[in-house]
């Protein structure tokens, strides 16, 4: 990933110099997915295997998510016990009856939450999801 800023606290790369953040260290991906069902590590897996089919991607263990980030974060997960509940930032509103909420930050910018409990949802609509939000991790969607 080229030209990016790093924080010399937290050592986080950012598109832009002094990127606000929460800055902290970053911590162990496994312990995520410690007493989880095994699926959820598997549908993680998958998400992130289509994700590094796409391009360079940064998968960052959080304190209270896993965020895959390129020049910005671009989709963020949180593994829970049955199931991995996820978002998706795209430049446009979708319509999906799997979204569980879509939350427009600006016109470019809207949040798309949604929930998967095996590797086998990783579908092509999820796929194409994943296609979206990564361009606009790159800054490579249309404006």
């Amino acid at each position: 990933m080229d030209e990016l800023w790093s924080c010399e606290r937290c050592g986080r790369r950012f598109a832009n110099r002094n990127q606000s953040h929460t800055c902290r260290a970053l911590g162990d991906l496994a312990s995520h997915f410690h007493g989880k069902d095994p699926a959820v590590r598997e549908t993680f897996d998958q998400i992130v295997e289509v994700v590094q089919g796409l391009g360079p991607v940064e998968v960052l263990a959080e304190k209270t998510r896993i965020a895959l980030h390129a020049r910005m974060s671009f989709a963020a997960f949180t593994p829970r016990i049955h199931w991995l509940d996820g978002h998706v930032v795209l430049a446009e509103r979708l319509d999906s009856d799997r979204f569980t909420k879509v939350e427009v930050y600006s016109p470019r910018n809207v949040l798309h939450a949604f929930r998967l409990r095996a590797p086998s949802e990783v579908d092509a609509e999820v796929i194409d999801w994943l296609t979206r939000a990564y361009a606009v991790g790159r800054r490579q969607h249309p404006r």
